[in-house]
């Protein structure tokens, strides 16, 4: 029976929501006016409203962006462990004094000079050998990458609980309707057995309040559907859209994992644990970089190419004309040596900050699996709350529905009051209910779950 009548809601529900989005609706703002309402409704799933979702939601693809970001920091630092390679080319024109070969200016062999060179460049620090800021520039994206998750799961709770708002809307549509029906046929029955002089006026006037509390219970039922597919739809659409259709899959009921294997995988596959570690990973990185930046530092040049009077391969040189022409290709080499010596406490400083953030980034750790596992035992339990009231709530929705049936023949026969079978029939409506809610429920329970675990 039981089945039966869950069946029997559902198939209202579809069929009398497709009649609400095709009747005239008021006027509304243009800004949100239904897109494609004349086309067959979109049918979504969950994970079809979880992939929707990331598409536009602004934190997971700022949290996206950066993710690519760290990646092209962490090219750009192995890149620069690496020698630059670049070309360049001069002309130095210097006035001439009428006298000398040079010019006026003495630095310089000739008034006209070029210069045509291919400098290959390295930088030779601690940092450089050690590795230190591409080892940085993962953690950074390592970082990134957990954040990028944890915006994930986050947006996943929000829209399961928004896609299940309107699964449970939706039903409490389908019975808000049955419990109208039913209040209107008893309210007929009422008036035939009045005119048969069967039972009092009194029980028409009692069969017609609730038939009027069930429309207007009925008319809220399906505002509140209304809204709730406004508030999926702004999670899902980039323009604003309510043609569309959700799947009922309240009933294939989620298994839950023991206590012990979601506090492992709480322990393996929390995002927030491992953004922590990460912080920590790049603070102690960035002591090493302050400290590094105390040790002596080399600079290597390797030139090669042409400086000469002409630019050309061979040419006289101006100030020695009577050595005739001479080969210009050639390279040089400069290497310079710095070593640090006394920054007036500069360094000193830099390295401290550097360990206070670290200090701040290990204090996070210990908060973060603090509220960790106090959140895992209170989401658990509220898992195991929710699953136990989707039993209870099924048990009295079948007694619920068992007791109108009594109450109906009953008051037929002349043994119950017409305020039994109005108390039945709100029974009926407030278990349907509770039995969706508890569903509901135990559904984002499991999403919260996973949002700390992971899927399981």
């Amino acid at each position: 029976m039981r089945h039966l009548t869950t069946a029997l809601i559902l198939v209202l529900a579809a069929a009398n929501i497709a009649a609400a989005q095709n009747s005239t609706s008021p006027a509304r703002l243009p800004l949100v006016q239904p897109v494609g309402i004349s086309a067959a409704p979109i049918v979504i799933t969950l994970q079809d409203a979880l992939e929707r979702a990331q598409e536009i939601n602004v934190d997971v693809q700022s949290a996206f962006t950066e993710v690519k970001s760290a990646g092209e920091d962490r090219l750009q630092a192995k890149a620069s462990l690496l020698p630059s390679v670049n070309h360049t080319t001069q002309y130095l024109g210097t006035q001439g004094n009428g006298t000398l070969p040079s010019g006026r200016f003495v630095s310089n062999d000739g008034v006209h000079l070029y210069r045509d060179w291919g400098v290959v460049h390295e930088d030779i620090t601690a940092n450089t050998i050690l590795k230190t800021g591409s080892q940085r520039a993962e953690a950074s994206e390592a970082l990134a990458k957990a954040k990028a998750e944890i915006a994930q799961r986050g947006l996943s709770v929000i829209v399961t609980r928004n896609y299940y708002s309107l699964v449970t809307a939706q039903r409490k549509y389908a019975t808000a309707q049955l419990g109208s029906q039913e209040a209107t046929r008893f309210l007929e029955l009422t008036g035939q057995q009045e005119r048969l002089g069967e039972v009092a006026h009194y029980d028409v006037v009692k069969a017609q309040i609730q038939s009027e509390q069930q429309q207007q219970a009925f008319d809220d039922a399906t505002l509140a559907m209304e809204n709730a597919r406004l508030n999926l739809a702004v999670l899902l659409f980039r323009s604003l859209n309510e043609n569309f259709t959700v799947v009922d899959d309240l009933e294939s009921t989620p298994n839950l994992p023991a206590f012990d294997d979601i506090r492992k995988l709480a322990e393996r596959e929390n995002p927030e644990i491992r953004a922590a570690n990460h912080a920590v990973r790049q603070a102690n990185l960035d002591i090493r970089v302050a400290r590094n930046s105390s040790l002596p530092t080399l600079s290597l040049d390797l030139n090669y190419g042409i400086e000469a009077n002409a630019f050309a391969r061979h040419s006289t040189v101006a100030a020695a004309p009577e050595a005739g022409v001479l080969p210009n290709m050639g390279y040089f080499i400069t290497a310079n040596l710095t070593i640090p010596i006394f920054d007036w406490g500069n360094q000193k400083s830099k390295v401290r900050q550097a360990q206070l953030r670290e200090e701040q980034a290990k204090t996070r750790v210990g908060a973060t699996e603090r509220q960790l596992s106090a959140d895992l035992l209170i989401n658990y339990d509220e898992a195991i709350a929710a699953r136990t009231a989707v039993d209870r709530a099924r048990r009295t929705m079948d007694l619920a529905t068992e007791g109108l049936n009594l109450s109906n023949s009953r008051y037929r026969g002349g043994v119950a009051p017409a305020s039994e079978v109005v108390e039945s029939q709100n029974a009926v409506v407030k278990a349907r209910n509770d039995y969706a809610d508890a569903q509901s429920r135990f559904r984002v329970a499991i999403s919260m779950l996973q949002n700390i675990t992971g899927s399981f």
